[in-house]
């Protein structure tokens, strides 16, 4: 019998290594941590600067007074009623609302560019904008109220859903890739079925008033609006979050993820439902507010990488910081209010340009 001598040098070195990686991978995670922290607090520096900012500008101090006032009834303090007014009937329900959506916005495309493995994949890839949409302006051409135009817009985007499931079945390839052109399909159906609607509109009442919901904006939202939109929105959002876990196993590959225990055509389902629950909620009250769910992603996996544990919590931040600062300039833009959906195509267009520049410079 032959005994193999070890070295002890080496075998101390290997252990220092992977001492050292261990190191390294508990700091870069701190540091992650550290940086979801540091987004939280740019998020209520944005909420604050949100409140103050508009046509009826309230300085900074004020704003804090009130919201002071309001966490703490026993302080006295007092203030115009016109700040009453534009804080807490207005600018609140219109700021709750620009997190809501951007957060959902960004976590749909986050997750559908997972699942797709496709970085070019948006919420929208399944129709559920375009049968929201349309739903929306058969709606308005149909003389219907507020309420009735958010609630049959919600329903056309998860009918959308629907059918590309329904058609997807009998369709024999890939399920992912039967899944897109799908998609593709569908929404190309209730987009030429919306150019109808507008083809057809009174061009003095009903067109302009597709016309500017199609292009999207917060400027409507008010707290009856809040309360249809925050539970489809938070339900798919935090069904999102939690499958976090899961989604990071399903991006190594399906037959690795289904080794290692995960219910691929579950989680596949799940993460559909969720993100087109929330897509369809957030345009149902907004309209088209493009480039939200594509842009965003990306720039959290720039700064927390490709671990979902993080980089979720971390697109989520960075989709609600970046709706309410395009949110603030929409208000400031001009003596009247630019749609929100002209201003995040500007910004998210040029973004995600040099994002992709970055990307190619790193591969070659």
């Amino acid at each position: 019998m032959i005994l193999r001598e070890t070295n002890p040098l080496t075998k101390n070195h290997r252990v220092d290594k992977e001492k050292l990686k261990g190191r390294t991978v508990r700091t870069e995670e701190k540091q992650k941590k550290l940086l979801l922290g540091l987004l939280l607090l740019a998020l209520l520096a944005v909420v604050l600067l949100s409140f103050s900012l508009g046509r009826y500008p309230v300085p900074l101090k004020v704003v804090l007074q009130a919201v002071g006032h309001k966490i703490f009834p026993q302080t006295a303090v007092s203030w115009e009623p016109q700040v009453e007014i534009a804080l807490f009937h207005i600018r609140l329900p219109r700021i709750l609302m620009g997190i809501l959506v951007g957060a959902g916005l960004s976590l749909s495309g986050a997750s559908f560019q997972a699942l797709f493995r496709n970085p070019l994949v948006s919420p929208d890839v399944l129709g559920a904008s375009g049968g929201a949409a349309f739903g929306a302006a058969l709606a308005i051409l149909l003389g219907m109220g507020t309420a009735m135009i958010t609630l049959t817009s919600f329903a056309f985007g998860l009918l959308s859903l629907l059918l590309v499931f329904l058609i997807s079945r009998r369709i024999r390839m890939d399920a992912i890739l039967s899944l897109i052109l799908c998609g593709i399909v569908v929404g190309s159906l209730f987009t030429a079925a919306l150019s109808y609607l507008k083809l057809i509109a009174d061009p003095s009442s009903e067109l302009p008033a597709i016309t500017y919901w199609l292009m999207g904006s917060l400027a409507s939202a008010r707290f009856q609006d809040l309360a249809f939109a925050a539970p489809p929105i938070l339900l798919g959002s935090l069904l999102i979050w939690s499958l976090r876990w899961p989604l990071n196993l399903f991006t190594l590959g399906e037959e690795q993820a289904l080794s290692m225990g995960v219910p691929v055509k579950l989680l596949r389902l799940l993460l559909l439902f969720a993100a087109t629950l929330t897509t369809s909620a957030a345009v149902s009250v907004c309209g088209l507010i493009g480039w939200i769910g594509l842009v965003i992603p990306h720039i959290s996996l720039l700064l927390f990488g490709a671990d979902y544990r993080l980089s979720l919590s971390g697109t989520a931040l960075i989709g609600a910081i970046f709706t309410l600062l395009v949110d603030d300039a929409a208000r400031l833009m001009a003596s009247s209010e630019v749609p929100i959906g002209i201003l995040t195509a500007l910004l998210g267009a040029p973004v995600f340009l040099s994002l992709l520049l970055r990307e190619g410079r790193r591969l070659s």
